[in-house]
Order: C-alpha cells, then sequence, then structure tokens
C-alpha cells in the first residue's frame, strides 16, 4: 500500500516536470514569435524608408 502511494506520489511528479518541460517549451516558442514579429517590423520600416528614398529621388529628378 505504501509502496502505491510512493509509485503514484513518483508519477506526480513526473507529471509535473512534464508540464514544467511544456511550459519552457511554450515560452520558447512565444520568444520566437516576438523575435519574428520584430524582424518583420524592421522588414517593413526599411521597406516604407525605402519608398520615402525612391519618392524623393523621383521628385528630384522630375522638378
Amino acid at each position: 500500500m505504501q509502496g502505491d502511494a510512493l509509485a503514484l506520489s513518483a508519477d506526480a511528479l513526473a507529471l509535473s516536470v512534464n508540464a514544467l518541460a511544456l511550459s519552457v517549451d511554450a515560452l520558447a516558442l512565444s520568444a520566437d514569435v516576438l523575435a519574428l514579429s520584430v524582424d518583420a517590423l524592421a522588414l517593413q520600416g526599411t521597406a516604407k524608408f525605402n519608398s520615402l528614398q525612391i519618392n524623393e529621388m523621383l521628385y528630384l529628378v522630375n522638378n
């Protein structure tokens, strides 16, 4: 009987460790998504800057 309780406790501990590992994985995925979002914003900013530069050059050439 006591052995069964110890086995159940060990199983519960293993489940807790697995849940913690999944939480860490979820946090890592969230960090990756955040990094991708920052990269996407940087690319959008660069594209907008380039667009403005091209428009300025076209204005200078045509006027």
